[in-house]
């Protein structure tokens, strides 16, 4: 789960093992005891996506590899639909990997983005109608 998150983010396999190994690492450290397992998920999903948010800030992070030369990794008929999605905007993007593929609730995802429910709602309804444009007219969102 936070290989896949990180790679939604950053679309660069190397740099997402990296964001790996740093999340595992502060999963060891920091993490508080008192947790229990979902709140622990949630915990590491934030942690993940605040990982990914410093590391694109870095300077030197322009220089990086094309997800594209890695998409022939994913099944077929994915293939098209993980291209539009990764086109779309990171905060769209999260929801909808969040939604869709970890099949959480708006409000479990307002709650782990720490977003209020209607703005995941909002953003959830707009990457759906922009991945509906791109994949129907072929064409990128506006």
């Amino acid at each position: 789960m936070i290989y896949r998150i990180a790679l939604h983010n950053l679309k660069n396999p190397s740099d997402a093992e990296d964001i790996l190994q740093e999340v595992s690492l502060a999963l060891i450290t920091k993490c508080p005891d008192d947790l229990d397992d979902e709140a622990v998920k949630h915990w590491l999903i934030r942690v993940t996506i605040n990982k990914c948010r410093s590391f694109l800030r870095l300077i030197w992070q322009q220089k990086r590899e094309n997800i594209d030369d890695y998409l022939h990794l994913a099944a077929p008929e994915q293939r098209g639909v993980m291209e539009e999605v990764l086109e779309l905007p990171r905060k769209e993007r999260n929801i909808i990997y969040l939604y869709y593929y970890e099949q959480y609730t708006i409000k479990e995802i307002a709650d782990i983005l720490h977003m209020n429910q209607n703005t995941v709602s909002s953003h959830l309804q707009r990457a759906r109608k922009r991945l509906k444009q791109m994949l129907t007219e072929g064409g990128t969102y506006t």
